[in-house]
């Protein structure tokens, strides 16, 4: 039996966390109030079975909490992925571990971060379309080489494992990610089941605080090669939580960009944003009048709602996962492209997108050839101190409400420590 953090299915504790939340407790003291009320448990549950030869264990050093997983526990999510994931699993999807069995590839006990996307080849099925271009020549389903780092179109245009079409089927239960499968456990344990491809070693050189940011930044770097972002373009990133800070990183580093403008609500995050290579930051209710400035344009104003610009930047990158896309669609200019990486939890109006005909794009997880990169990058960036709050797993509902009021307490990512009491 091993430690760890269980998700049950439990409509009525999903709305009471959505509840809880929407009251005016501080954001701190509504995520302790929704943990309360979420079906998540602290239990000792079976260890997870190997569902093959190519499938190690995995003891989990860090995990990190993300935003999809707050708005998990406190009931923000849509209801959209249910179809998708087996209960009850075990969250915990930004996790650098150590193998405890030897593969061809990695002995037992090597460091590694865990790409989560639980596509074709782990689930042994015949690749999708998707799928079918993800692993290159001679790669076998093995873990992945760093040094083997495609350009950034080579990487736009291979098959992208995160599509996959068979996120249901083969060795283990529906899941779309290692920390939403009921199989694999996830990075919220004291141990979890990964497949061999799903590896990439961590270098001695990087500390395992920096490792543990290494797959949201490949989501990162994902998100800005989503699109061909032309050279000396404007771009203005909305949010400044880990996605939209380390968003502005993969820009700078992976991309010709010329101008980042940065919305961030907190000043911590206003000083990492120009740290890692913002223009301008702006706050949310000044970011219309002040890229007007910065840009060009023309401010409308309507009788109800927000105003917006007839003008604007050239991409927008909506970071937040909230309200942050109805203000990404509202700072565009007409014919731009707004990039979606945040997961959405709140409605839009979506007359920006028809009437200034705008192209609304997608970004989910990684494309299985991002990791390299990330694991390259997170070693010169300036990221020490991103990971500055640790929990055991007995304090999850304390974890959960810091990680729910991160920026506003000076945090940049909360992670769980498995291996401590």
């Amino acid at each position: 039996m091993i430690l760890g953090l269980e998700y049950h299915r439990s409509p009525a504790r999903y709305f009471a966390g959505r509840a809880a939340t929407s009251t005016r407790a501080g954001g701190r003291a509504a995520g302790v109030i929704a943990a309360n009320f979420s079906p998540l448990r602290l239990v000792n549950r079976r260890e997870p079975r190997l569902p093959g030869p190519q499938w190690t264990r995995v003891r989990p050093l860090l995990s990190g909490i993300c935003g999809s997983e707050l708005g998990l526990l406190t009931g923000r999510n849509s209801p959209y992925l249910s179809a998708v994931i087996s209960m009850p699993f075990t969250p915990g999807h930004e996790v650098v571990g150590e193998t405890l069995d030897d593969l061809p590839s990695l002995p037992r006990g090597s460091r590694v971060v865990v790409d989560p996307v639980l596509g074709c080849l782990p689930r042994a099925v015949a690749p999708c379309e998707h799928c079918a271009g993800s692993v290159r020549p001679g790669e076998a389903g093995g873990a992945r080489d760093a040094s083997a780092a495609p350009d950034a179109s080579a990487a736009r245009d291979a098959g992208a494992h995160s599509r996959c079409n068979h996120v249901t089927a083969g060795a283990v239960a529906p899941g779309i990610q290692t920390g939403y499968c009921a199989d694999t456990g996830g990075g919220w344990s004291r141990m979890l089941v990964a497949h061999e491809s799903q590896l990439h070693r961590v270098p001695s050189t990087l500390d395992t605080t920096r490792a543990v940011l290494v797959e949201p930044l490949a989501c990162a770097i994902h998100t800005v090669r989503r699109i061909a972002v032309p050279d000396g373009a404007a771009v203005i990133v909305v949010g400044a939580g880990t996605v939209g800070l380390l968003t502005i990183l993969a820009l700078r580093e992976c991309t010709k960009v010329g101008p980042i403008y940065a919305i961030a609500k907190h000043a911590h995050q206003r000083e990492r944003a120009r740290e890692l290579g913002a223009t301008e930051i702006f706050t949310t209710d000044r970011a219309a009048r002040a890229l007007r400035r910065a840009t060009g344009g023309f401010l409308a104003r309507p009788d109800f709602g927000d105003e917006y610009l007839l003008g604007g930047a050239e991409i927008a990158f909506e970071c937040t996962g909230g309200s942050g896309l109805s203000t990404a669609l509202r700072l565009v200019r007409a014919g731009g492209t707004v990039v979606l990486s945040g997961m959405p939890n709140a409605g839009t109006d979506l007359t920006p997108v028809w009437f200034r005909e705008l192209q609304l794009v997608g970004a989910y997880a990684s494309g299985g050839r991002d990791f390299p990169d990330a694991l390259a990058l997170a070693q010169d960036a300036p990221l020490s101190g991103y990971v500055d709050a640790v929990y055991p797993l007995s304090r999850w509902r304390e974890a959960i409400g810091h990680a729910n009021a991160a920026g506003r307490l000076g945090t940049v990512k909360v992670a769980f420590d498995p291996t401590k009491e």
